[in-house]
């Protein structure tokens, strides 16, 4: 069966714009606080919403994790910036249970950031806050029913 599509959206940044510093990381001057999301509703037997935050360009050779966060409530459609809940946040390549925002190496051009939306089939996947990325994908396996990707971009700011 092929994989449905979602629309996602913020008010914060369009497709391939630039990301504001409010959603970085602390340690770059960030404000640590993710992006306000939206996105459609997904199809028939849509039973929950996952939503993660992945860079492909991290220099790890794997990419990092900055969000995992699922058991969100089929009924809800948008997380407000600084999201605290619905759902359960899993553990991000920052070594913690929460959203943790963009930091690239100074110098780096600017890396991409997928916000990425899934509508699984179940409302539970065996997940807890301790859940990384990484587990996480391979629990959803055979469940996502429809996902859709909104990327920015984010590099740290020159200093004068």
């Amino acid at each position: 069966m092929a994989e449905g599509v979602l629309t996602v959206q913020s008010t914060l940044f369009h497709e391939g714009e630039m990301i504001p510093i409010s959603a970085a990381h602390s340690m770059v001057g960030g404000s640590n606080l993710s992006p306000d999301l939206s996105w459609s509703p997904g199809p028939e037997g849509t039973r929950s919403y996952a939503v993660t935050c992945y860079d492909p360009d991290a220099p790890t050779t794997v990419g990092f994790s900055h969000w995992v966060r699922f058991g969100i409530p089929a009924d809800v459609h948008a997380l407000a910036a600084g999201a605290s809940g619905p759902g359960v946040d899993g553990f991000s390549d920052w070594g913690e249970s929460r959203y943790g925002g963009m930091a690239p190496p100074p110098g780096d051009p600017p890396h991409r950031y997928q916000f990425t939306v899934y509508a699984l089939d179940t409302d539970d996947i065996g997940a807890d806050a301790l859940t990384t990325y990484a587990k996480f994908r391979f629990l959803i396996r055979g469940h996502v029913l429809a996902s859709g990707t909104l990327t920015g971009r984010f590099r740290v700011p020159a200093t004068s």
